[in-house]
């Protein structure tokens, strides 16, 4: 089964959530989260980190990441983990390929004409909101 991650990154202040454009399909012009392949062997958590610095620019000095869910695609044979952090400074974001947004994190992650996923951002946000204490 392939894996991927997304990552839920949080500023400092826990206002607004880091999102990109996607510059290709699936999902080419919406919002969606950071995140990429896990390499096979490769451990989940290390694959996290290693995403989010190669997308961002942001570091394991920067944030804390939490495992909070996965969703499983059986049909594309599919595993999608899911992390968040809450940065503790302020950072310089580094684009790779897409463009990166700080949106404000009242945002209707579920509308799918502007966001990736199918209304699963917003799930995914809606549970950090639940268990922030234990996840941010």
């Amino acid at each position: 089964m392939k894996k991927l991650n997304v990552i839920l990154v949080y500023d400092k202040d826990e206002n607004k959530v880091l999102m990109c454009k996607r510059e290709k399909e699936p999902y080419k012009g919406k919002f969606n989260l950071v995140g990429g392949k896990v390499e096979e062997n490769e451990n989940e958590l290390h694959a996290a980190y290693r995403e989010l610095q190669e997308e961002t620019g942001i570091t394991d000095n920067d944030i804390t990441l939490k495992h909070v869910m996965n969703f499983q695609y059986e049909m594309s044979n599919m595993e999608l983990e899911v992390y968040a952090g809450k940065l503790n400074k302020d950072v310089k974001l580094v684009e790779e390929v897409n463009k990166l947004y700080w949106l404000d994190k009242t945002e209707n992650f579920y509308d799918i004409d502007k966001f990736a996923g199918e209304g699963n951002i917003g799930v995914m946000l809606k549970q950090v909101e639940i268990f922030k204490n234990d996840l941010l």
